[in-house]
């Protein structure tokens, strides 16, 4: 969220940002009841106090003309105070509806566009895998090998549904185990998080009000969360952290469920998209420094591409244009692997920084060296989703005959060097 001061004081930068963003919100009528709101709160303010102040005097009076006369003006004030609320209440619910919809402004080097299609290829590494032999898909070769069953899937769990079997479950479990010694070693605290989490989170985090008809909501009102970052930034909520313990840095393992609300036409068969999954998330809180949000960007980034190059797997990283930004992001790379099967890239990881878009929402501060309270900086990344990331390994390492070889740094969390028939 956005502090009102600012965007009264920024109006056109925060049009510009919104716009850019490709996100519609009546900014104008924004300042309207917020200039409303600002005059009826100091109208239930002044009559709180003179309330108050009636109070007092009443307290300490006997029964004089003087204390009746008093009694009399308190009901008044009273009655007074109790309409100014009241009329109040609609201005506030409207400002709080308009303030969660304005967009976090997008850095200056995020470039124009509407949509994904927008997005800038900024690196590319390996070379994209060709075969002297035609190539099948994840599909055909996990289901030969038994590593999936995507029939029973659709039976068991619907559209979309699937069954990882055999080595089709061991090699997840293999990326999930390699991955967790991969990214510790960069000083992260693991934690795994719920995945159920309160609706007060997601609005906390952003992804309520845009992206709420992609989320599973239960019939107690909470909500299935599609990343470990919902849970993870909840959970220092309300929180002043310590100075000295930043940058704190989490790896946050959880189940994530998504409606993929809008795409029933696209990538229908197979891993690529699917309702339940489980990631490796990398979240950060960092002191409230732009200097530092973007460096520890650039490293979380870094991060999840060095772990696809130990797969030796191919990939570009993209920087997304500001149609392809959520309402929170200031920023935001894709890293998307070579699928031979399709002959394209396919994303696997996003990282992205806020600013104090979150933790402003969420109320996380930590105190400056001048013990001053600010709001931190959040940042995160994925490590690594499954089954995504088994679509790429799979292509990429498939023989002739239809096996496929292992990734050697999982050779000894699967305990062989090649999955066959």
């Amino acid at each position: 969220m956005l502090d009102i001061k600012f965007i009264r004081e920024n109006l056109d930068i925060v049009k510009a940002g919104a716009k850019k963003k490709h996100i519609e919100i009546d900014l104008d009528r924004l300042i309207e009841v917020d200039t409303q709101r600002r005059g009826l709160l100091q109208e239930v303010e002044t009559l709180r106090a003179e309330q108050n102040s009636a109070t007092e005097h009443i307290a300490r009076g006997d029964d004089s003309p003087q204390r009746s006369v008093l009694i009399t003006e308190m009901r008044l004030v009273k009655e007074s105070l109790q309409k100014k609320e009241k009329e109040l209440e609609p201005v506030q619910r409207e400002w709080e509806l308009l303030m969660v919809q304005v967009p976090n402004l997008p850095d200056v080097s995020v470039p124009d566009g509407e949509s994904d299609e927008d997005n800038q290829e900024i690196k590319t590494w390996g070379e994209k895998k060709t075969f002297p032999f035609e190539a099948k898909s994840h599909i055909d070769l996990m289901q030969t090998l038994g590593m999936a069953d995507f029939e029973r899937g659709a039976k068991v769990a619907g559209f979309r549904g699937y069954f990882l079997k055999g080595d089709g479950a061991l090699l997840s479990f293999a990326v999930w185990r390699y991955a967790q010694d991969f990214f510790l070693k960069e000083g992260f605290i693991p934690m795994i998080v719920p995945s159920l989490v309160r609706r007060v989170n997601f609005l906390g985090t952003g992804y309520i009000p845009q992206g709420e008809d992609d989320l599973y909501t239960t019939q107690d009102g909470d909500y299935l969360a599609g990343t470990a970052e919902v849970g993870a930034m909840g959970y220092h909520s309300g929180d002043v952290v310590d100075v000295k313990d930043t940058p704190i840095k989490y790896l946050a393992f959880s189940p994530c469920f998504r409606r993929e609300a809008g795409s029933h036409g696209k990538d229908v068969k197979g891993l690529i998209r699917v309702h339940e999954f489980f990631k490796w998330e990398q979240i950060i809180l960092c002191e409230a420094s732009h200097e530092e949000s973007a460096r520890l960007h650039e490293w979380l980034n870094n991060n999840t591409e060095r772990f696809i190059e130990s797969l030796n797997i191919p990939y570009r990283t993209v920087i997304n244009s500001g149609g392809d930004l959520g309402l929170a992001q200031v920023k935001k790379y894709d890293i998307e692997l070579w699928v031979p099967g399709e002959e394209k890239y396919r994303e696997i990881s996003s990282a992205s920084y806020f600013h104090d878009f979150q933790t402003r929402r969420l109320n996380i501060r930590y105190k400056d060296k001048n013990g001053k309270l600010r709001f931190a900086h959040s940042l995160n990344a994925t490590a690594i989703p499954t089954p995504r990331i088994l679509v790429s390994i799979i292509e990429n390492y498939q023989q002739e005959d239809g096996s496929v070889v292992v990734p050697e740094v999982l050779r000894p969390y699967l305990g062989k060097d090649l999955i066959g028939k």
